[in-house]
């Protein structure tokens, strides 16, 4: 049985990330600080044109450049494509280019510089052919297919619920509305980086940034023609993913390919502009959102059409668009909803995997329009949130069962934070500087079956000789903390000081198969798989201290480093003691034991009908902006996070992750934008792409609601997404609070705020 609380367990209590000393220090190793013995340095040749053919590629003066020891193209990598689903990527571009930025040769040499001269003496000729860059291009009839024999439908999502027709015919208020959602770059610290070697048995050993060991591992043994079994992928140290780092980026595959090629180690690190280039950015969406609503608020019809762009290649950008398409259903009472969602190929670079994951997208517009239609209703959006959330206990209306909510607590937490009430009901200011206040909520998911069947985990003790734990885990730290909260179940469940605990790097060669960190599913999953795992390490524990001490298991407890006798605790064993034992004796070993949770969710069927997660988080955000109706700027002036995150096991951390998901919430809001020309990227820099910055940014307050769920390890649930969900709506319908004007196409730039106030003030005079 679990002993109480003891005075070492951290659970609950803010604790710093078992990886931070490494970090400060400057000891932690990144894929970009490997050195090998041999180590040839790689570069990549990318594409000036989003659409073209390939007529020539010379590569005769590159290679001739002393120091260069493979200068690759298209025709001497393999044949396979690569995709999350569709396999039509090229490791290097074949015949044609599909987008600005596509990798066209790959170089290795024996430095940095040579590798980058060796770039400039690749002669390509192109001829460049006419580029589709928006949806509204590629859905014209007369276009031609980005991908030959195939039109420009990369994925279309369809379903019904209820009877929609019939609710909107019962609903007291109808609206319909457009809304827009622009791209955001993950920004990471750490742009991508591989280090590629064969072993002495010439298997491929990758080092890598990366937030799952395992899909990359299958995409590069599928891809380079590799039995699985040939390739290894450590995770080095990760600098931030934000889903930008799953399996989309062409880097770990090129510095394979290279390492093949010269049978010596490869690193391949991207600059940032080339970063820039290759990371998949969010998905852009155009979302048209119509909600019928009662009198009251209640909502009882909802139609939703989504142009979603996927960019030259698919990748994740379907799952990102099915996430949008339905996620958002779940959280409302409604029993009648459609839904039609289409993603398109275009020439721009492939889109993929963000932070929230679809969420973001659709929250934007389905928070905006519940502001709009409760102001025509005449009620707060608070009272319009509450009398729809659905509670715990509930079936959605696709299948999802909601074990915990803390929606409604997130909401109340928030605007009371805030001052929401009091701020409504004042006067608004007059002149150039005008206040405003808004707020949004949303849901997210804590674990998804959706990419197959397993959406567990599982987790390896081995006690050492000296009495300390290892922990052997697929499950990647990106900087969110996943390590430092295995460390601290396991050593809440065996009392053991946290120093303690080491967690392995995920090691694909050693460590369980995992999916990976995504989907906010490691703490729900990794964590019940520890808790498992320790809770084998414990009967095995006192189990070998019963024959020591002669006692009864269940006359034994934990303490400290050692069993003891719980009615005479001076009679004691080590844990170093036992390990030692175990090993040397008849029938003995390692005291090394498994433990793997599955939840028990269900795949959506072909309707799309499934309960796909073990919990669902909660998040409510509310902001106070000033508006200066001079110049359109918008500043954040105040910002409450509430966050449903189950149980704290970490308070501190969670705060973290919520704080980054907030700024990064806000600069997709109101300052980051890629621009393009041409379909070309004008400014893939850190100086030109805006980011919200500390002076951007106010003091981010917030707090935690625990629902305590009853499938999370010791009822938590994931913290690291939900908090980026309701940013963008908060702010635009603060905007909208102080200055009356409705931006509905991100992001909300100093020009639509002008603009829109303009065109109010010229309808005010034109009525006057």
């Amino acid at each position: 049985m679990t002993s109480a609380l003891s005075s070492r367990s951290t659970l609950g209590m803010d604790t710093p990330q078992v990886t931070a000393k490494a970090k400060v220090l400057g000891r932690a190793v990144y894929a970009g600080d490997l050195k090998l013995a041999g180590m040839l340095h790689g570069k990549v040749l990318r594409s000036p044109y989003p659409h073209a053919r390939i007529v020539r590629i010379d590569t005769a003066e590159a290679r001739a450049l002393p120091g260069v020891k493979a200068v690759l193209t298209g025709e001497d990598a393999p044949a396979n494509l690569w995709g999350a689903h569709h396999k039509e990527r090229a490791v290097l571009a074949k015949g044609v280019v599909r987008y600005c930025g596509e990798e066209v040769a790959a170089v290795a040499a024996v430095s940095d510089e040579i590798a980058r001269d060796a770039l400039d003496l690749i002669r390509v000729e192109y001829e460049e052919l006419p580029a589709i860059l928006t949806p509204e291009e590629a859905m014209d009839e007369e276009a031609f297919g980005i991908h030959p024999g195939r039109n420009n439908v990369a994925q279309h999502i369809q379903f019904e619920r209820g009877d929609v027709d019939a609710g909107f015919a019962a609903a007291d208020l109808i609206h319909e509305a457009t809304y827009t959602t622009h791209s955001q770059y993950p920004g990471y610290m750490e742009p991508m980086a591989t280090v590629a070697s064969l072993d002495p048995d010439g298997r491929l050993v990758l080092y890598t940034s990366t937030q799952a060991v395992n899909l990359v591992r299958m995409q590069v043994a599928m891809t380079l023609g590799l039995p699985i079994s040939r390739v290894r992928v450590l995770q080095a140290a990760t600098g931030g993913g934000f889903g930008g780092k799953i399996v989309e980026d062409d880097n770990q595959l090129l510095a394979g390919l290279l390492a093949l090629h010269t049978r010596r180690p490869v690193r391949l690190v991207n600059n940032r502009l080339e970063d820039f280039q290759a990371a998949c950015a969010s998905v852009p969406e155009h979302i048209t959102l119509k909600l019928g609503m009662l009198k009251d608020g209640s909502i009882v019809a909802k139609q939703v059409r989504i142009i979603a762009e996927c960019g030259a290649y698919a990748g994740l950008a379907g799952d990102v668009m099915h996430v949008s398409a339905m996620r958002s259903d779940n959280m409302h009472r409604n029993p009648n909803v459609r839904s039609e969602a289409t993603l398109y190929y275009t020439n721009n670079p492939p889109r993929g995997a963000f932070r929230g994951f679809g969420g973001t997208q659709m929250q934007f517009a389905l928070n905006s329009h519940i502001h709009t239609m409760a102001e025509k209703l005449g009620l707060d959006p608070v009272q319009v949130h509450k009398i729809n959330a659905l509670k715990a206990g509930d079936v959605s209306i696709h299948g999802w069962h909601i074990g915990s909510t803390g929606l409604r607590e997130c909401i109340d937490m928030a605007t009371e934070a805030i001052g929401w009430t009091h701020k409504r009901q004042c006067a608004k200011a007059s002149g150039v500087k005008r206040r405003g206040v808004g707020m949004a909520a949303a849901m997210h998911v804590s674990g998804n079956r959706t990419i197959g069947n397993w959406d567990g985990s599982t987790l390896v003790i081995k006690i050492n000789e000296d009495g300390r734990v290892f922990l052997i885990s697929g499950e990647c730290d990106m900087g969110q903390g996943a390590s430092t909260m295995l460390s601290q179940i396991v050593a809440h469940e065996l009392d053991l000081p946290l120093a303690d605990i080491h967690v392995l790097a995920p090691d694909t060669d050693v460590s369980p198969v995992a999916v990976g960190t995504l989907a906010s599913r490691v703490t729900m999953s990794g964590g019940n798989a520890a808790i498992i795992a320790a809770r084998k390490a414990r009967h095995e524990l006192l189990s070998l201290a019963a024959e020591r001490l002669n006692a009864p298991s269940d006359a034994l407890t934990l303490e400290g480093g050692a069993v003891c006798v719980s009615a005479a605790p001076e009679r004691r064993v080590t844990l170093a003691d036992l390990a030692r034992q175990h090993i040397w004796r008849h029938g003995g070993g390692g005291i090394q034991v498994t433990g793997t949770w599955d939840p028990k969710t269900v795949m959506h069927d072909d309707k799309l009908y499934g309960n796909i997660a073990a919990a669902y988080s909660y998040a409510a955000q509310a902001v106070e902006v000033e508006v200066d109706i001079e110049t359109g700027q918008v500043s954040i002036i105040d910002s409450y996070v509430a966050d449903d995150c189950g149980k704290a096991l970490n308070p501190i951390a969670i705060h973290g992750q919520t704080n980054g998901a907030t700024v990064q919430a806000i600069g997709w809001t109101l300052y980051e934008q890629l621009h393009y020309e041409g379909g070309r990227l004008a400014n893939g820099n850190f100086a030109d792409y805006n980011m919200a910055t500390a002076d951007a940014v106010p003091m981010l307050r917030g707090g935690l609601v625990e629902s305590n769920d009853p499938n999370g390890p010791y009822g938590a649930k994931g913290a690291s997404e939900t908090a980026i969900l309701p940013g963008a709506p908060a702010i635009a319908n603060a905007v909208y609070d102080a200055v009356g004007v409705r931006i509905t196409d991100l992001p909300i730039t100093p020009e639509k705020v002008l603009a829109a106030w303009r065109d109010k003030q010229q309808q005010g005079a034109s009525h006057a």
